[in-house]
C-alpha cells in the first residue's frame, strides 16, 4: 500500500516550479472559480516561509501589504489550483523563516537584493576568445 501512495504522490508533483526561498518576491497565479466561471488571480508578495519539503505538502507563506493592513496567504504549491508562480526578485536573507518582517516597520523591513534574476535564468556565457593574429612573413 505503501508503495501506492508514494508514486501516486509522485506523479501529483509540480515539475515546472522555480526555485523559491524565503526572501524572494513572487507572483503567485491562482485560479479561482466563481459559478461556472473561473479567472487567475495573482497575489504579489514576499515569501516569508517554505515549509514540508519538497514533497506532494510543500507550502509557501506569502505576504504583501495592502493600504496599510498586512495580508498573508498559505499556498501549497503542488496544488491544482496554482496555474503560475513567477519569481520577480531575489532577496538575500540569513534566515529559513522570516516572521520578523509582520512587526518591522521602515529600514527593518527591508530586504537585500539578492543575486540578479537575468544571471539566475540565463546560463553563464563563455568568453569569446579574441581573434588569432597572423603574423606577417
Amino acid at each position: 500500500m505503501s508503495k501506492f501512495l508514494d508514486s501516486f504522490n509522485e506523479s501529483q508533483l509540480k515539475t515546472d516550479l522555480p526555485e523559491i526561498t524565503p526572501g524572494d518576491t513572487i507572483k503567485v497565479h491562482q485560479k479561482i472559480k466563481e459559478g461556472d466561471k473561473e479567472r487567475v488571480q495573482v497575489f504579489e508578495g514576499v515569501v516569508l516561509a517554505r515549509k514540508h519539503g519538497k514533497g506532494a505538502s510543500a507550502t509557501i507563506t506569502v505576504r504583501k501589504v495592502i493600504s496599510g493592513v498586512g495580508v498573508e496567504r498559505i499556498f501549497p504549491l503542488h496544488s491544482p489550483a496554482i496555474a503560475k508562480i513567477e519569481v520577480v526578485r531575489k532577496g538575500k536573507v540569513k534566515r529559513a523563516k522570516l516572521y520578523y518582517l509582520r512587526t518591522a516597520k521602515g529600514k527593518r523591513a527591508k530586504l537585500k537584493r539578492g543575486d540578479d534574476l537575468a544571471a539566475v535564468a540565463a546560463p553563464e556565457e563563455q568568453p569569446e576568445e579574441p581573434p588569432a593574429v597572423e603574423e606577417a612573413q
